[in-house]
């Protein structure tokens, strides 16, 4: 039986691999723009004295306008291979943002139209590397392996991330880092396009259909569930920042998102030093169980000590909730769309995410900083009712009829190794 992943010395063997190293860094620093869009979002208009509720609305809108163009640009990556799709959405992407930090805030017009561009041409790095692993890697325990520790390496640039911004923006100013992380996502885009790999992958053939990966009765019932959790991480984002503001010092909001990340860190290394058996879908629906109740204790707002110490708690179980999630994935994607699948699960975190900023910022307005930190823990526990109600469908993965259609194919032809779903 595969497992998802080995002990720590299991990591460096992935690392070791050829282009593995490369392909993990340069999805990271590409994904970078995304990853503290909502930060800097936030950072940039209490800089231009814009209110919670716009810097609320902007992160909605950057937050739909990604998920509707992630699916859509992952399906593009499965029909046409990366390097013509994600370097030039980097590109554009990067545009939309530099608009943003040139103009600011005085032109709502322009403003959201900014981050609207922004965020439809965000590049599906995340599917696309996991789309590459197989091919890279080979055995499907290394692959499970490496999607843990891709969940592990998130939680670095989410901590990392975080405090460069921050860094960025006490030596110049929230537009100049908005200008800066976006240019170093179209260096980690490109470093990821131009490497073997990438130019040689080709997704294995599809069944026309219009709903692609969308299909899967098992994905539906994913992405339904990552909706709420995304929602809770989303208000966080907003939560934080208020409670920042509450305690007058608004370097802890830094401290707090970076606290969330680190906890997160811990939690994938731990998740990822042994192996799992049994179906996934199962383990997720306890992993998400633990994620929410970790929220609950953030509605509490203790002192600034105490808070970062509740952040890193909040976030333990957030990097296993992904590794696990991506298995899952794996599992009920429809043949040939195994990029668009991971790209859909981005989208719906995104929405939730965006949703949450959105509800988060007029929650605090009217009743406080504990209202906000009220809905991630809210969001966390539907999440784990939708699991709970769709546990039938989630435990039917999906399985192909030819297992050879499942391969992906490269410049040179078949890959046997690479499968895209797995049964346990």
């Amino acid at each position: 039986m595969a497992t998802e992943a080995t002990a720590h010395g299991g990591y460096l063997d992935i690392l070791r691999a050829p282009h593995a190293a490369r392909l993990l860094t340069g999805t990271l620093v590409g994904r970078l723009p995304n990853g503290v869009g909502p930060i800097a979002l936030t950072l940039f208009v209490r800089d231009q004295g814009g209110s919670y509720t716009l810097a609320g609305g902007l992160i909605a809108a950057y937050g739909v306008a990604t998920a509707i163009g992630q699916p859509l640009l992952g399906r593009a990556v499965d029909l046409k291979g990366q390097p013509r799709v994600q370097l030039p959405a980097a590109v554009l992407s990067a545009l939309g943002m530099a608009l943003l930090a040139l103009t600011g805030i005085g032109h709502l017009a322009v403003a959201y139209a900014a981050v609207v561009i922004a965020g439809l041409f965000t590049p599906p790095l995340e599917g696309g590397l996991r789309a590459l692993w197989p091919s890279v890697l080979g055995r499907e325990d290394r692959v499970h392996r490496a999607y843990a520790l891709d969940a592990v390496a998130q939680e670095v640039m989410f901590t990392v991330g975080p405090l460069l911004l921050t860094l960025l923006v006490s030596l110049w100013s929230p537009a100049a880092a908005l200008l800066v992380i976006n240019a170093l996502g179209v260096l980690g885009a490109l470093a990821v396009v131009l490497s073997e790999p990438s130019r040689a992958w080709r997704s294995a053939p599809r069944e026309a259909h219009w709903l692609g990966a969308l299909r899967s009765p098992g994905l539906l019932a994913l992405l339904g569930s990552f909706f709420f959790v995304g929602l809770a991480l989303g208000s966080i984002t907003v939560a934080a920042l208020s409670y920042a503001d509450d305690v007058g010092t608004p370097s802890v909001y830094g401290w707090l998102m970076a606290a969330l990340g680190l906890g997160a860190l811990l939690g994938g290394v731990a998740y990822g030093a042994r192996p799992w058996a049994g179906a996934p879908e199962k383990r997720l629906r306890i992993l998400v169980l633990l994620l929410a109740v970790c929220y609950l204790p953030l509605t509490l707002t203790p002192g600034p000590v105490a808070m970062t110490g509740l952040s890193v708690l909040s976030g333990v179980f957030l990097a296993p909730v992904l590794a696990c999630a991506f298995i899952v994935v794996d599992r009920h994607a429809p043949t040939g769309t195994v990029t668009e699948a991971f790209s859909w699960l981005v989208t719906t975190f995104g929405v939730g995410s965006a949703l949450g900023s959105a509800v988060a910022g007029p929650a605090v307005e009217l009743a406080g900083t504990v209202a906000g930190f009220a809905v991630a823990g809210a969001g966390g526990l539907v999440a784990l009712l939708v699991l709970l109600a769709t546990g039938r469908v989630l435990g039917a993965p999906v399985a192909p009829a030819e297992p050879a259609a499942r391969h992906a194919v490269s410049a040179g032809g078949p890959t046997p190794v690479h499968t895209e779903k797995n049964t346990h």
